[in-house]
């Protein structure tokens, strides 16, 4: 998942930390892989995030920001509604982005699905696997960030594709989706960040068939808490207890469904809006509908001999 980074600096886990970011690891990847499977022509958006939902809850463990469901031209942060009535079509370029959360440490991780036979799709969404990989082939302790960006945005340019620029890696700390360091999709010169055992970062190419850059676009439906509110107007008490209780993860409108829905969920979040207490994430999307853009995601334990893929 894509969005802005806290200023926080990211700690090494200690060791019982590490088994917490596994425990979320290993069931955000059996999520994903249930989800991906359900991915077919016909299915419902929206059955196959809650089912993916349901499983980790299932797992004992919680959402660690709304699973996301992207298509085609719209690279991220696409949240069905409650009742969201879309399908996956033939020939889709379907994403499915999740986040899990035990005990407050984290893991992210997505997959790309392509609906059909067209090749060059098949090599689109390849060009993102194969970015991931050889990212992971060259990280461990003492690494340059800028390594990993350098050969993710080779392998994407090779197989002539272009990395989504404005999209990136990034740290995962305790009740932090996204944390310093940036890994970003094209080496820069003026980052300093090295590796350090310890370290959990996400990693996730974006490989384009565009220009390489996306935008805003669209209704939010993933928000994230900026500051506490100081006046409770306007506000419903359930809505907020909803929202205080998530610790500053990221939360969608069907985070509520069983607490507060319709004109006073609305006006809440509205008047958190308004006030800057809460941040909205729209879809991120490239402004030419005919555009393809393929993710993959892990979630990586840097160790003190090389890393550990959390999310395989």
């Amino acid at each position: 998942m894509d969005m802005p980074m806290s200023e926080m600096q990211l700690p090494a886990a200690r060791p019982e930390e590490a088994d917490a970011f596994r425990a979320a690891g290993k069931i955000a990847g059996e999520a994903r892989k249930l989800g991906s499977a359900m991915i077919q022509p016909g299915i419902r958006l929206e059955e196959v995030i809650l089912e993916v939902e349901a499983f980790i809850r299932s797992q004992g463990a919680g959402i660690g920001f709304p699973a996301q469901t992207s298509r085609n031209h719209i690279a991220a942060h696409y949240c069905p509604r409650p009742g969201d009535p879309s399908v996956y079509l033939e020939n889709d370029v379907a994403k499915l982005d999740v986040g899990v959360v035990v005990d407050g440490y984290l893991a992210d991780t997505a997959q790309t699905v392509h609906l059909g036979d067209d090749p060059r799709l098949k090599r689109l969404i390849d060009a993102s696997a194969s970015a991931l990989a050889a990212a992971i082939e060259v990280a461990g302790p003492g690494v340059p960030i800028k390594d990993l960006s350098t050969v993710i945005e080779e392998t994407i340019l090779e197989r002539g594709f272009r990395p989504v620029y404005n999209l990136t890696g990034h740290g995962i700390a305790r009740w932090r989706v996204h944390t310093p360091p940036s890994v970003p999709a094209s080496p820069d010169p003026g980052q300093k960040d090295v590796l350090r055992a310890g370290m959990v970062i996400a990693v996730e190419p974006f490989a384009t068939d565009g220009e390489g850059h996306v935008h805003d676009q669209g209704k939010a439906e993933v928000f994230m808490l900026s500051r506490e509110p100081r006046k409770m107007k306007g506000i419903h008490p359930e809505a907020w207890a909803v929202i205080e209780d998530l610790n500053g993860l990221p939360f969608a409108r069907r985070s509520f469904t069983d607490r507060v829905s319709g004109d006073d969920l609305e006006s809440s979040l509205m008047r958190l809006l308004r006030t800057g207490c809460i941040s909205a994430y729209p879809p991120l999307v490239d402004p030419n509908p005919e555009v393809r853009i393929a993710q993959t995601e892990h979630s990586l334990l840097i160790t003190e001999d090389g890393v550990e893929v959390l999310t395989a």
